[in-house]
């Protein structure tokens, strides 16, 4: 699925129309604010890709020799899970999709943090080509125009292409009262002069 961000929002919406048009080799979404197109999608027929969908999968077996396990996805290749995308990760006030964080402590043997027979909830982070199964990661983020819900991390993350430190902390202050309780916020450049209202919709978009 291609997005392409046709304009930003500049003000307040109210009216948001999504138009949806079927052919038999693509289908194409529209979304109109106000009458103006704001997101454009086109999914074309034979070339529907998973990343980003999220399953429950079960881990079938754990290979010590590369720190990662084999799960069960229910797609005809078992997905791939490194052990570094088994643990928490800790965002250092970053966008997941603009940028990379770390991690705060060394990471931990796959035989620690997953066993044979374990339900994990994944999403996939990259497609399967040729012989290999998707690659999953258990760190789900569901990502927004102006924010990412992070389900697995309790904490609140500004972007660092956002430099004002008056912004950031204003934009701190705002995710922090409008995240749901024991999840995670990271706010996107995008963000940078949103109001409250704004990112609330979008949380609840």
């Amino acid at each position: 699925m291609e997005r392409q961000r046709l304009s930003e929002r500049s003000s307040l919406r109210t009216n948001k129309q999504i138009l949806i048009n079927v052919h038999t080799k693509e289908v194409r979404i529209a979304v109109l604010e106000d009458g103006e197109l704001v997101e454009f999608y086109v999914e074309r027929k034979g070339n529907r890709g998973i990343v980003g969908n999220i399953y429950k999968g079960r881990v079938q077996k754990i290979v010590p020799a590369v720190q990662a396990a084999f799960v069960d996805i229910g797609v005809t290749k078992k997905a791939f899970l490194y052990v570094r995308d088994a643990v928490a990760f800790e965002f250092e006030e970053d966008d997941p999709f603009e940028g990379t964080g770390g991690f705060e402590n060394e990471l931990p043997s796959i035989e620690e943090v997953l066993s044979e027979g374990q339900e994990v909830i994944v999403q996939v982070s990259k497609e399967p080509i040729g012989t290999k199964g998707p690659r999953v990661t258990t760190n789900v983020t569901v990502p927004g125009h102006y924010l990412v819900l992070l389900p697995t991390v309790n904490r609140v993350g500004i972007s660092r292409r956002i430099t004002d430190e008056g912004e950031r902390e204003r934009l701190r202050a705002i995710a922090s009262e409008i995240k749901p309780k024991e999840y995670g916020i990271i706010v996107r450049t995008a963000a940078e002069g949103a109001e409250k209202e704004e990112l609330q919709r979008d949380l609840d978009y």
